[in-house]
């Protein structure tokens, strides 16, 4: 039997012993030392996860140690090395998967959404879902995954050195977008409420960081482009607002990747879809690229990516990590820490 956190019900999250079989065929046994909580666990706390059946083990931003490995297992994957983990997963046969877009599968299941997570001491996962890194803090193992989704959309946007960009939300995956997109030699405008946001969005790259509003910033974005608009706005936030608001702040010929989803419906005036020939993509997860993309770059960056970190919590007082964030409080990321 091992402990892992469980949410319940709506705002009930409670440590339970659960039981663990021997790794199987494949597998390895990962000794949790670091979970990143993400906006999709905050809303399954709050019942408010339409992907979530309750009760629910959360978490998919997670760097650990392996303690053994099953059957048929790579002796690479030796017991002691440190693991970053893939928390999707691929079924090979859907439209997405033969395309080879595994990151979109038709029927995945991420870790701590449709399946369990690893909000636990220790887990069972497929080797093939493990990475191997004895180069990042062990803290900074769990930021890859979200950092890695933002990269993803930078992808899909096509971003490249002669873009300006506008980053709608600079939350953890925001954040990734917009350090993707300075990795890329863009230039790259923030918006965001929080001030403490857009600090961080300037210390990582952002030319100009700005507070979140409706009329007054399309008109911002003008002005600094010169009434061009952006090359590529990318939503991060999930509101019909900033929905409308990234076709408003692209400029003719230009793209808007969406990365966050909107809880609710999302009117549009469509002329703007027509008369600017946008690109408008959705973007999903992320490829083993990205991963390692955004490995490079912590590897690069080193300490200061501990600025992304907003609070950590010692595992045994996990418990009250999701009612925390429950407050309201400005958070970028926070970690539960069991080492």
């Amino acid at each position: 039997m091992i402990r892992a956190l469980r949410i319940e019900k709506e705002k009930v999250a409670r440590f339970h012993e659960v039981p663990l079989d021997a790794p199987a065929e494949g597998e390895v046994r990962i000794s949790v030392h670091h979970v990143g909580l993400c906006g999709s666990d905050l809303n399954t706390f709050r019942g408010l996860n339409p992907l979530v059946g309750l009760p629910r083990i959360p978490g998919h931003e997670i760097g650990g140690e392996i303690v053994s490995a099953g059957p048929g297992v790579d002796a690479a994957y030796a017991v002691g090395r440190r693991v970053i983990v893939m928390p999707y997963t691929s079924c090979g046969r859907c439209t997405s998967c033969r395309k080879g877009r595994v990151n979109s599968c038709r029927y995945n299941k991420t870790l701590g959404v449709q399946q369990d997570g690893g909000l636990a001491e220790e887990v069972n996962l497929p080797a093939e879902k493990l990475i191997l890194n004895e180069t990042l803090a062990p803290r900074h193992l769990a930021l890859v995954e979200p950092l890695s989704v933002g990269f993803h959309a930078v992808g899909r946007g096509r971003v490249t050195a002669d873009d300006t960009v506008a980053v709608i939300g600079c939350g953890m995956i925001g954040m990734g977008v917009l350090i993707g997109a300075v990795a890329r030699g863009a230039r790259v405008i923030a918006i965001d409420p929080s001030e403490e946001k857009r600090r961080l969005a300037v210390k990582f790259g952002a030319t100009h960081a700005l507070p979140a509003g409706g009329d007054e910033v399309v008109a911002e974005i003008n002005r600094l482009t010169h009434d061009d608009g952006v090359d590529v706005a990318f939503e991060a936030v999930g509101l019909p607002a900033t929905f409308t608001q990234a076709v408003d702040l692209a400029g003719f010929s230009g793209r808007v990747v969406y990365v966050g989803y909107s809880k609710a419906p999302v009117t549009y005036q469509t002329q703007f879809f027509n008369l600017k020939e946008l690109d408008i993509l959705g973007s999903r997860n992320a490829t083993l690229d990205d991963f390692h993309a955004v490995i490079a770059h912590l590897e690069t960056i080193g300490a200061a990516a501990d600025d992304l970190i907003s609070k950590v919590f010692p595992f045994d007082q996990a418990e009250a990590a999701l009612p925390y964030w429950d407050g309201d409080r400005d958070v970028l990321k926070i970690l539960v820490e069991r080492i």
